[in-house]
């Protein structure tokens, strides 16, 4: 962290209040403000090359928010009182609001509740839609650029990348390819198509799904995988993420997040509207607070190892957390029971044909074979509790409800603890079988693939 300036300007500086790639944001006082107010200092780098392009894109930024700034004036809105551009540095005051930006309550076990997201997003589409009949599309709305405090109230920042749509698209500086942030964009912004309030309603429901859900609705581990989910995929319910969202709030952010625009809201008004009567039927003090004891066990697990924090929620919200004594028979040889376990604490015993085969302890599944034969569907061995358990159990059917990224790493992981197991099996099976023929054998280096599988090269 860089050395504090005394003063910005006439601004006296009190405290670094936030940082970021290209600007720092200070919290400052002046003799002619009663109130704080908040300095965004931006330094230019080198006016050479690369260096050149970054200056002038900034300088186009903060043209484009002073412009913006003097047609705003909104109770939700941050207000900008000036914007002082310098040869080396330039400098944005606005208003100072004491709040966080959304990004802290993004995380699953830092959600806030429903209500409360309604009501904050409430607010933002009412700011929005006022800013749109001034003429502005903001087009970068993300938790980073949503201030609450901890009355909810709340002020939307950042209108560097704001569209003046009364000016001609072509010649307005301001509309550049890949502004934004890409998982937030609407289809029509990542396509380059023209811009209108919906996408910045497209942007607030994904903003509001990643509250709720405390994930993104697309993830991708690549952007091309991004961009391609955001364009076709539909993204999954809310619901489904957290039991406390109602399907009308499934249909509401659905509505917000839709790829035809004509099927989308028309505008914040529109929006909020609905947002209001799902508010309406919600009580307050029936918000589910989240079990962080469950959760910290099961991040402790091998087993969840390579999970993420927000999969490891949504595996709790689908299972059932279960208790059982020494002695008891959890699934018989031949069942076509499905739900299987993951073991928590203590030991099972698994046999077949009344023969022990294997004992395993914490960290690992067990009667996991009748969901994995699609053919047959039963239990390949009898397990046992050897003393008192505490299990995870995993019901197919609720599985096949969570998202597919939660899926496909409950497979893997599940594949490769059968992939062990069956290691581990083959080398006590190999303790009663004849030595191998090892002897007279031809080198692999000797064969080369072919259609019909590996054939010898014959010198």
């Amino acid at each position: 962290m860089g050395q504090i300036p005394g003063t910005i300007g006439k601004y006296r500086i009190v405290r670094e209040v936030g940082r970021g790639a290209t600007a720092t944001v200070f919290e400052a006082n002046h003799p002619d403000f009663p109130e704080p107010v908040a300095v965004k200092l931006i330094r230019f780098g080198d006016d050479r090359g690369e260096g050149a392009k970054l200056n002038r894109r900034l300088l186009k930024l903060l043209r484009a928010e002073e412009s913006v700034a003097r047609r705003l004036n909104h109770p939700n809105i941050i207000s900008i009182y000036e914007v002082v551009i310098e040869p080396e540095q330039a400098y944005v005051v606005m208003e100072y609001f004491p709040g966080t930006t959304l990004e802290r309550y993004c995380s699953f076990e830092h959600r806030l509740p429903v209500h409360r997201v309604i009501g904050i997003i409430f607010k933002c589409c009412m700011a929005l839609d006022y800013a749109y009949r001034q003429g502005i599309v903001h087009r970068d709305i993300k938790p980073a650029n949503i201030l609450v405090d901890e009355n909810d109230d709340v002020r939307i920042t950042d209108f560097g990348l704001a569209l003046n749509v009364d000016k001609n698209v072509e010649a307005d500086s301001t509309f550049i390819m890949g502004v934004g942030s890409p998982a937030y964009m609407s289809p029509e912004q990542i396509k380059n198509y023209p811009l209108n309030q919906k996408t910045d309603l497209y942007s607030l429901g994904v903003v509001m799904f990643h509250l709720l859900a405390g994930r993104l609705p697309f993830r991708a581990t690549h952007p091309a995988q991004l961009v391609y989910k955001i364009i076709n995929a539909d993204p999954p319910f809310v619901s489904h993420l957290n039991p406390d969202v109602s399907e009308q709030m499934n249909t509401v952010i659905r509505r917000a997040m839709e790829k035809d625009l004509y099927s989308r809201y028309k505008n914040g008004a529109e929006f909020a509207k609905d947002l209001a009567a799902v508010r309406y039927k919600i009580v307050d003090e029936g918000d589910v607070q989240l079990d962080t004891s469950r959760f910290s066990m099961l991040r402790k697990q091998a087993f969840f190892t390579e999970f993420e924090d927000v999969e490891i929620w949504e595996i709790l919200r689908i299972s059932a957390w279960r208790n059982a004594p020494g002695r008891v028979r959890l699934a018989k040889e031949g069942d076509i029971e499905q739900r299987f376990g993951v073991l928590l604490e203590g030991r099972v015993e698994l046999s077949v044909a009344g023969k022990r085969v294997m004992e395993l302890g914490p960290g690992t599944i067990f009667g996991e074979s009748a969901w994995l034969d699609r053919i047959n569907h039963r239990q390949t061995m009898s397990i046992i509790s050897l003393e008192p358990l505490t299990y995870l159990e995993i019901n197919p059917a609720a599985l096949v409800l969570a998202t597919e990224e939660m899926q496909e790493t409950f497979r893997c992981e599940v594949a490769s603890v059968v992939a062990h197991r069956l290691g581990a099996l083959a080398l006590v099976h190999a303790e009663y079988c004849g030595t191998a023929t090892e002897a007279n054998m031809t080198s692999t280096s000797n064969f080369t693939a072919s259609k019909s599988g590996w054939r010898l090269i014959e010198d």
